[in-house]
């Protein structure tokens, strides 16, 4: 990469950052921001505080590292004016590509050692595949086929932190913070959405996530479309089936409304109403470009409706699309979705939006890789969220950055050259240093 490439960036990136500053309080702030962001983007093996500190002043490490240590972990500024900052940066450059089309719930597991971190517990993480102890938060994206961006970001507490108020007291968890599942965190994130005007998409969420038919109802009621992963044994009505119109009244008491089922009209699963679909329900639909080949599976889709508690209702579930995927090396179906999408939505539009989702993998994998966001050391609800907000901040510009570097160059290349450390350091967390 030529000089001149790095100093475009150096520019673009003093007038992004100058921007944030407008909105982060302090004068004196503004040069541990640029400096953080900066240290997030630049190569190396880690992304905390005193790894950035020896990078952006290798001649001041010790008072760097204090004066960033107290921005990140103690600053009060406001990350949601910050995150607000970086949607106005960054938005116009995904929307040049095509409007947002959805809105990505998921969660990112971030391994932590030691329980004394906020909401370090021993509960299940993606990124390592089993459970141990990490920290969980959840976020929402917004994306379309160019880019995603994280809009929201919050930290799960489990409820044994929940419920410990010294623990809470210790790490700075404000007050009115209390104990919420991730799928009311998620709703939350949603509702906060809708109200700040976002460009609306439809939601996509995996089965963690959409098998929970309360959040799909939820979602529905702030009309939005979704495309929800579920399990297996998810029990629905087929196309021309469904459950019984309540009893007839007897004249006495208050008329039945309930709906019924009997021996003869009970709902299936959907891996059982998949596995009985004739041959030519399945088509091979390509959705994407891979890095090597186009991505491509074997699909079928038919019109369900719910059944889930449906023996409480008053009326059956609207209709909407069961979408099945069961690739063809495989002895049965694979993955599950549910979508109130339009009914006449093309079959390949319909898995295009739930294939979209590779895009919040996309996300985390270079949230973390890229730009460090499980570095950070610190114990705080504050420093936590303020780190993940920097890192959301630093992702936005180098989305920005994307169409500057050449075709023929690495997705990966860097936006400013490697700055020098001091001599024999190494900082605390990696193997060399261990």
């Amino acid at each position: 990469m030529d000089r001149r490439r790095f100093k475009n960036s150096e520019s673009r990136f003093a007038a992004y950052v100058e921007g944030l500053a407008s909105v982060i309080g302090h004068k004196d702030r503004e040069q541990p921001l640029r400096d953080y962001c900066t240290g997030l983007m630049l190569r190396g093996e880690r992304k905390s505080v005193e790894p950035i500190a020896a990078v952006t002043a290798p001649a001041r490490v010790a008072a760097q590292h204090q004066s960033l240590l107290h921005f990140v972990g103690e600053g009060r500024w406001s990350d949601e004016r910050v995150l607000a900052k970086v949607r106005e940066k960054v938005l116009p450059e995904i929307e040049r590509h095509g409007p947002i089309e959805a809105w990505i719930i998921d969660d990112t597991g971030l391994p932590k050692k030691g329980r004394q971190s906020v909401g370090v517990a021993r509960q299940y993480c993606g990124q390592l595949g089993k459970e141990d102890n990490c920290q969980v938060a959840v976020s929402l994206s917004i994306a379309n086929e160019h880019a995603s961006l994280p809009v929201a970001y919050r930290l799960y507490l489990p409820q044994e932190w929940a419920e410990d108020s010294d623990r809470l007291r210790k790490v700075g968890v404000p007050e009115d913070i209390g104990f919420k599942t991730k799928h009311e965190i998620a709703l939350e994130q949603l509702h906060w959405a809708c109200a700040a005007g976002l460009p609306r998409g439809a939601a996509l969420l995996d089965a963690g996530y959409g098998n929970n038919s309360n959040l799909r109802a939820d979602i529905t009621a702030l009309g939005l479309a979704y495309v929800a992963g579920i399990l297996s044994n998810t029990t629905v009505w087929a196309d021309g089936t469904g459950p019984l119109p309540p009893k007839t009244w007897s004249g006495r008491g208050r008329p039945p409304k309930r709906l019924q089922r009997d021996a003869k009209h009970w709902p299936v699963s959907v891996k059982d109403l998949a596995l009985g679909l004739p041959k030519r329900a399945w088509r091979t639909i390509e959705w994407r470009e891979g890095s090597a080949e186009t991505m491509s599976s074997r699909f079928a889709r038919v019109r369900v409706r719910a059944a889930r508690r449906d023996e409480r209702r008053h009326e059956p579930c609207p209709q909407e699309w069961l979408l099945i995927e069961w690739p063809k090396d495989e002895t049965e179906p694979t993955k599950y979705f549910l979508s109130t999408l339009p009914a006449d939505i093309a079959f390949h539009r319909l898995v295009y939006f739930a294939k979209l989702r590779w895009r919040i993998e996309r996300d985390y994998q270079e949230l973390k890789q890229e730009v460090g966001l499980g570095h950070f050391e610190g114990r705080g609800w504050r420093g936590f969220h303020h780190h993940a907000t920097l890192c959301i901040a630093a992702y936005g510009f180098l989305i920005s950055e994307r169409e500057t570097i050449p075709p023929s160059g690495p997705r990966h290349a860097p936006i400013f050259p490697q700055l020098a450390l001091p001599a024999g350091y190494r900082p605390r967390g990696t193997a060399v240093a261990a």
